[in-house]
Parts: structure tokens; C-alpha cells; sequence
């Protein structure tokens, strides 16, 4: 199995415990697990009603990766206008966001930046030059 096969099967099990799944044939059905959780967000909706929410992110990948479960869930994305890229709005339950969509966020974004470091790391030794540590820390030279 080639990384990009075990980042897709980790992302997958992630999903399947965010959405309620009690048995491991039920943790494979990605399409089972989706349809829990915009029932999840149903429910929500009745007990606390959607409130805009404005998620600001560190960088590319996370805006990526929160549009897609955004999307995923039937939520749309939006921003305004003027607003700076990597900013993210959405009209969601606040009980929907803390239970189940940040923390699956919060891991999914864990486990592709794992894989993005790693990517960059060995793309960097190969190509460029074997010593990507960081750099030595010396004392300023006051002057």
C-alpha cells in the first residue's frame, strides 16, 4: 500500500468515528458514515439552530480541507467580500461544529499535515540536498 493509499484509509477511519459508526464493516462505508453525520447536523438544527460562523485558517490546506467537509455535509462555504482567502464562512449549528465537525477537522488536518511534511521533507533531501534539519541557534553578535 503506497502513502497516498494509507492517508485515505486513515482519513476514511477518521470519518467513521466522527460519525457514530459501531461496527467495523460500518466504519468502511464512507457513504453510511456521511449520511449519519448530515443526520447529525438534522438534528442539530432542531435543538440549535445555525449560527455563521467564521473559521480563520493557518494556510491553504486547512481552508482546502474545511471547504470539503463543509461541502461534504451539504453546508455551503462562503466568504465576503474583501475578506482574506484562508477565511472560511458557514451557517452551522455551534453543537454540530464542537461535537463532531472541528474535532474531525482538527484530526484530518493533523494527519495530511504529517503527510505534506513528510512529502516536502524527502522531496527536499532528494532534489535538493540531503541535510533539511534546521539550522544551528547562535548567540547574537552585539555590536
Amino acid at each position: 500500500m503506497n502513502d497516498l493509499s494509507k492517508l485515505v484509509e486513515k482519513l476514511r477511519r477518521i470519518e467513521a468515528l466522527y460519525s457514530g459508526a459501531a461496527t467495523p464493516g460500518e466504519q468502511k462505508a464512507a457513504y453510511n458514515a456521511r449520511e449519519r453525520i448530515k443526520q447529525k447536523i438534522e438534528q442539530c438544527r432542531e435543538t440549535d439552530p445555525p449560527v455563521e460562523y467564521k473559521f480563520t485558517l493557518p494556510d491553504t490546506w486547512s481552508r482546502m480541507l474545511l471547504v470539503a467537509l463543509l461541502r461534504r455535509y451539504d453546508i455551503k462555504p462562503y466568504r465576503y467580500h474583501r475578506q482574506r482567502y484562508t477565511t472560511v464562512m458557514a451557517r452551522i449549528s455551534k453543537t454540530f461544529v464542537d461535537e463532531t465537525l472541528w474535532p474531525e477537522f482538527e484530526e484530518l488536518s493533523q494527519e495530511l499535515m504529517t503527510h505534506l511534511n513528510n512529502i516536502t521533507e524527502k522531496t527536499i533531501s532528494e532534489a535538493i540536498y540531503g541535510d533539511s534539519s534546521e539550522p544551528e541557534e547562535v548567540k547574537a553578535i552585539s555590536g
